[in-house]
């Protein structure tokens, strides 16, 4: 029999070899993450803490979306930074199982927690009378502390049954950090069960939330359409729900095309491209909609930066 030396070391091959477009891809993501996914996120997290008219269920949500961005992005986009820096970006087995842990750890708890947040503005919209009484403070942390939990949990079941494949060569990773799929296509053994519950378990994670968002955003539309006589009620309803929708989308669809179908040889590429949608783009995309379409956000941003500059002038 030939002897097999297992693999403790991979290469991470990065989001595209053709070297000419690193240049111009490592200042376009260095500032996307420290500009928009950092600052922005921060600036949202820290407005939602301080501004007491932003404690409420709805802005809750939002400073643990922000957080989980942050968190989510600082996984992946650092090392795919140095990818554009280095030609070969080695990691450790050990290493490269606790980003693909971080990952879908952080990445299932925002699917869950958007998922919440549709059904937040559903009884916001649609049963504004009982809203104190349901979405109370007690009722928004269990909410939040499952999400987060929930997705800790089945991290944590990729994370073993990815620890007990085992890998003889190659080493070459085609993406840009270490995810299952990658790894899986890496494996000198059946992968049939990790297959089977990235498949089952991360699509019922990701597909159960977004029917919930569905399903709260039908039932807010036809109430709006129905139910609401003022064109100015109106209006504002569906201005705060188009921001959640806009995110959702994104998230929801580029992961559902990521984790859902089948593993396809052929669809490396796309994968990855899906991939850096939903970790990149959309935490961009997040403190944009959430301070440019919300008109109490930025009241809050700007009461805060008056209060700042204020003593200064004195």
């Amino acid at each position: 029999m030939e002897n097999k030396t297992e693999m403790n070391e991979f290469i991470l091959l990065g989001l595209t070899d053709f070297q000419g477009l690193w240049p111009f891809l490592f200042p376009l993501f260095l500032m996307f993450y420290l500009v928009t996914v950092m600052l922005g996120n921060i600036t949202i997290l820290l407005i939602t803490m301080v501004e007491p008219r932003l404690h409420t269920p709805m802005y809750f949500f939002l400073g643990n979306l922000s957080c989980l961005d942050i968190c989510y992005s600082t996984v992946t986009v650092p090392k795919m930074l140095a990818g554009f820096l280095w030609e070969q970006q080695k990691i450790s087995l050990i290493k490269c199982l606790s980003q693909l842990h971080f990952f879908h750890f952080l990445g299932s708890s925002e699917a869950l927690l958007l998922g919440v947040m549709a059904y937040d503005r559903y009884v916001a919209i649609c049963n504004p009378l009982r809203y104190t009484v349901i979405m109370s403070k007690k009722a928004c942390i269990v909410f939040a502390m499952t999400s987060w939990t929930t997705g800790f949990f089945h991290a944590l079941m990729h994370t073993i049954m990815t620890s007990k494949l085992y890998f003889c060569g190659p080493n070459l990773i085609q993406h840009f950090f270490c995810d299952i799929k990658p790894l899986l296509r890496l494996a000198c053994c059946s992968t049939a069960l990790n297959l089977s519950l990235l498949n089952i378990v991360t699509g019922l994670i990701v597909v159960l939330p977004f029917l919930l968002t569905f399903l709260s955003y039908i039932y807010i539309i036809s109430f709006l359409l129905l139910k609401v006589k003022s064109k100015e009620s109106r209006s504002k309803a569906f201005s705060t729900c188009a921001s959640h929708l806009t995110v959702v989308t994104l998230f929801y669809a580029g992961a559902i095309l990521t984790y859902v179908p089948p593993s396809s040889g052929d669809s490396l590429e796309q994968e990855m491209m899906v991939t850096l949608m939903y970790t990149v783009v959309t935490p961009v995309l997040n403190p944009l909609i959430y301070t440019l379409r919300n008109q109490e956000v930025k009241t809050a941003i700007k009461k805060a930066i008056r209060q700042k500059c204020l003593p200064l002038r004195i």
